[in-house]
């Protein structure tokens, strides 16, 4: 067998997606958001939305995410992702509409308008990237950070007396009418990284069904704020995080 024999499309085993463009990346090595972003680019492809699609990407780490998957976006202030969706998906209902958003941002300063356009059954998706801290800003406490976990802000560890409790919002998510689709997913290995594909591809499919709205949250490391490796920061969400954030599906009105 020659090489030109082995080398043909049939005998193709994976590619790069074609919508996740060819630019260095600006987030740390190990991070999350590159993994996500490469899911997401695969199956908007896979689903012949790349002239369909349009995602609104708030302040955070991911507020470049426009010069890394190639399709329309829009940029909203911090927090206001789903209700600038919400506009965009009432406006142009033949397009599918995401937001992609951290744990500060959705948690915290966009908690209302997350809340309010997933029971109002908006026709869009949420993305929520959950890795526990403030990543961009210089690693402060956000809304998901554990019991006794240190940050720039609460450099002994986060109390409950003090800070509040850890914030379980895709719980409360669950909650609302207008939801169709919860799930909490992770990216750390092979098999996490297909469920995550699958609860965001059947997410896009909600929306282009109408069906309301779908939340997806990414428990994910920030291995810069949290001070580790990556290989520790992955340990670590594993031995810590998953216990407060507990991966698997969480509600599904709608089952493919």
């Amino acid at each position: 067998m020659t090489r030109e024999d082995i080398i043909k499309t049939e005998n193709k085993v994976y590619s790069r997606p074609k919508l996740l463009l060819d630019n260095t990346m600006h987030y740390c090595p190990g991070c999350s958001h590159g993994v996500v972003h490469k899911i997401v680019a695969e199956v908007i492809d896979e689903l012949g939305l790349e002239h369909n699609a349009i995602g609104v990407a708030p302040v955070g780490c991911a507020v470049f995410a426009y010069n890394y998957i190639d399709i329309d976006w829009i940029e909203a202030a911090h927090g206001r992702a789903p209700a600038v969706a919400s506009a965009v998906a009432r406006l142009q209902p033949d397009n599918v509409v995401f937001t992609y958003q951290g744990d500060g941002d959705l948690a915290a300063i966009g908690t209302a308008e997350s809340i309010h356009a997933c029971n109002r059954g908006e026709n869009i998706v949420i993305i929520f990237i959950n890795n526990g801290i403030y990543g961009m800003t210089g690693g402060q406490m956000a809304p998901t950070t554990l019991e006794g976990m240190k940050t720039s802000t609460t450099p002994y560890g986060r109390r409950a007396d003090l800070n509040g409790y850890p914030l379980k919002i895709t719980d409360m998510i669950t909650l609302l009418d207008g939801t169709c689709l919860v799930s909490r997913q992770a990216v750390h290995t092979p098999a996490a990284v297909r469920n995550a594909k699958k609860a965001i591809k059947q997410a896009f499919i909600n929306a282009r069904e109408k069906r309301g709205t779908s939340f997806i949250e990414i428990v994910s490391t920030c291995n810069s704020g949290w001070k580790m490796s990556p290989e520790k920061a992955n340990k670590w969400m594993e031995e810590n995080m998953f216990a407060k954030y507990p991966l698997g599906e969480l509600k599904n009105t709608v089952k493919e």
